[in-house]
């Protein structure tokens, strides 16, 4: 009896295999025919009720059913892979005879592009570019520049305090002192770099900037060679004529000082978050150079004088990009990175 079911097993399962559409329906017929309770492991129960002479030949044949149908179910599974292959291949082809596209070029920060570019500039003009340290002294940040000990710039609502009588830079005015040190008048120099302030973080203001700071000593200068080296900068740099204008202006460094506002470039003057709806954008803070400040560096105010500047180069970008919001630029954003 058992006997003929084995054949008919046989018989019947193999043709299931071979008629399998897919991996799934031939794994189905695996579980029902070799799975822990599939048809064999039920016959295989059976046997403990045969006499012993038929036990030993119906088990022999059950062996081989087992087998052949392993070896049926193992190659009608490989052609399935084989054609899962075949099938990924195609949709999956590389033509490896092409070149290797390579690392992806790098782009230029547009803060770094334009501080190049106003570097190239005066450096036409004459200048020298000069750096100095981010971590500064309480002297060349307040005292040499004469702002005195009562001056807000100094509480710690604005300044990054450290040890001692140490501090984060909240202005490139500094290097103008360090300048003043080094180079004997008369003298030209520009000082970009980036700077700190302890201020709150919006689409218009960022804890961390850049500033480039500019300065002439000569023995006969005048608001009128101000005017025009700013005129030639922004003209060099935006490539066109620039609308700007002077207001008045306190900076203990200066006297007189101005501000220099710029005509948005953003909203074209109708109202931006980035002119704070006004038109305009504060762009630097320059004037003649105090007398105190000539005197602290060992100049005579008599015989030198000068003036300076104090250009936000952070802002300028964002009216030269179009760039809406001061936060992008440090984000680190690469999809922002590369429109430049």
């Amino acid at each position: 009896m058992l006997e003929a079911s084995l054949k008919e097993l046989e018989a019947s399962a193999r043709a299931r295999i071979v008629s399998a559409s897919s991996a799934q329906e031939l794994e189905a017929v695996r579980v029902e025919v070799l799975g822990r309770k599939g048809v064999i492991a039920g016959i295989s129960k059976q046997m403990a009720g045969l006499p012993a002479e038929e036990r030993s030949a119906v088990g022999r044949h059950l062996n081989a059913v087992k087998r052949a149908l392993e070896a049926e179910f193992a190659a009608r599974q490989a052609e399935f892979a084989e054609a899962r292959l075949a099938a990924r291949l195609d949709t999956e082809w590389v033509d490896l005879t092409l070149p290797a596209p390579g690392p992806r070029p790098g782009r230029m920060h547009p803060i770094t592009r334009l501080q190049c570019e106003i570097e190239d500039l005066f450096l036409s003009m004459g200048f020298a570019v000069l750096d100095g340290p981010e971590t500064e002294t309480e002297y060349n940040n307040f005292d040499a520049l004469n702002i005195p000990r009562d001056h807000p710039a100094r509480d710690a609502q604005d300044t990054f305090w450290l040890k001692g009588e140490t501090l984060l830079r909240t202005h490139t005015s500094p290097v103008q002192i360090r300048g003043l040190a080094k180079l004997k008048p008369p003298l030209r120099m520009i000082a970009p770099g980036r700077v700190f302030r302890n201020e709150s973080v919006d689409a218009s203001h960022e804890h961390t900037f850049y500033q480039v700071e500019g300065m002439m000593v000569d023995r006969e200068v005048s608001i009128a060679h101000l005017i025009y080296y700013m005129k030639a900068m922004l003209t060099g740099l935006f490539h066109r004529e620039v609308t700007v204008r002077l207001r008045p202006g306190y900076f203990p460094f200066v006297e007189p000082g101005f501000e220099l506002d710029i005509h948005c470039l953003i909203c074209d003057g109708a109202g931006c978050p980035v002119c704070k709806q006004s038109g305009w954008v504060e762009q630097m803070g320059c004037g003649l150079v105090h007398p105190n400040v000539l005197r602290m560096s060992g100049l005579d105010p008599d015989v030198w004088n000068g003036w300076a500047f104090g250009l936000g180069l952070t802002r300028l970008a964002m009216m030269r990009y179009g760039i809406d919001d001061i936060r992008l630029l440090q984000s680190g954003d690469l999809r922002f990175l590369y429109q430049f």
